[in-house]
């Protein structure tokens, strides 16, 4: 889902900067509610597994997306079923633009030996680069958030905290490498209710698992947490996500839809690093906490968190609670 978040300001501000250009992005069809309200951009959701499935399905969907008749086609994936489209497009003569994922650049990065530790191009920018070498200018410095319409239940529900604070804790990640110790975020979520009576926390995450863990977040004191899992809809949570003062994630992809409205974001990176270019848009270096590099030289270890290493529980404790939340409320105060 990060990935396709961070396509959003992208798209946003090529509009903004391009009045006569309008864009047919295609996308799994549980994604539609990050692009509503883009003016002159058409979703086209696609079910992958079912209807558009192998090579024949991508071929129909190939012939589908031909009768928007596009003048350019941009591959902003670059994985094998976008090779096959641009495959199938390129027979019909069209222009394509593909993203420079910089895998040599990020495997230097990660790699145990003769590591080339540097910050690379932000995804957000290697988006960017698709369309300029279309020929369109964009500069995302010139980005406008803009907040989507709420919801008569979402209304409602933000009415319970009228002049008080709303933080977004996002608590899990994708892979066990990016994810901060619960009984850590658990010492965040009870220091952040001392430190500040105004502050209410809502709890982002789906999984019936992930639900069970933040049900017992949320018992630290009902009255101030909210488990917002299987209460709202996607669309919905977007909605929420819109109006905090502050997210609180890992490096996933709630940090990203925070930063789609522009909200401020404080990231925890385990065995991944902002350097491989996903940290949350606009958000500053300060706001992206990282292991202690000079007792764990070797983190960088992977570009999606998906490998571990022995030390990992001495590597989280270089992070303490305390460093979260001392980055928090000067932020929503």
């Amino acid at each position: 889902m990060g990935d396709v978040a961070m396509t959003v300001p992208v798209l946003k501000t090529l509009l903004d900067t391009n009045p006569e250009l309008e864009i047919i992005m295609v996308s799994r069809s549980f994604f539609a509610p990050l692009f509503n309200g883009i003016p002159r951009l058409t979703f086209v959701g696609v079910d992958l597994k079912n209807q558009y499935k192998g090579v024949a399905g991508l071929y129909r969907l190939f012939k589908e997306l031909k009768t928007f008749q596009p003048d350019y086609i941009a591959d902003l994936h670059d994985v094998l079923r976008t090779k096959i489209l641009r495959f199938f497009f390129s027979m019909s003569g069209y222009k394509i633009a593909v993203i420079d994922k910089g895998r040599a650049e990020k495997k230097a990065l990660v790699r145990a030996q003769n590591k080339v530790f540097k910050p690379l191009l932000s995804t957000h920018e290697r988006y960017a680069g698709v369309f300029r070498r279309l020929g369109y200018q964009l500069n995302l410095e010139d980005y406008q958030p803009a907040l989507p319409p709420l919801s008569a239940q979402v209304r409602l529900f933000l009415d319970n905290f009228q002049g008080q604070k709303i933080i977004g804790i996002a608590p899990f990640a994708a892979h066990k490498g990016k994810q901060y110790p619960l009984d850590k975020i658990e010492k965040v979520v009870q220091m952040l209710l001392e430190k500040d009576e105004e502050v209410n926390i809502l709890l982002f995450g789906g999984g019936k698992e992930e639900k069970k863990k933040m049900d017992e977040l949320e018992k630290i004191n009902r009255n101030r947490i909210v488990n917002t899992a299987e209460v709202f809809d996607f669309e919905e949570e977007l909605q929420l996500i819109s109006r905090l003062k502050l997210m609180f994630s890992m490096d996933s992809a709630n940090g990203h839809l925070a930063a789609i409205y522009g909200v401020p974001v404080i990231t925890v990176w385990g065995v991944t690093h902002p350097y491989a270019g996903f940290a949350p848009l606009h958000q500053p270096v300060e706001n992206q906490i990282i292991p202690d590099l000079n007792r764990f030289p070797q983190l960088p270890l992977s570009v999606y968190g998906n490998k571990t290493f022995e030390r990992m529980e001495q590597m989280w404790e270089t992070i303490e609670p305390e460093m979260i939340v001392d980055k928090i409320l000067p932020i929503i105060n």
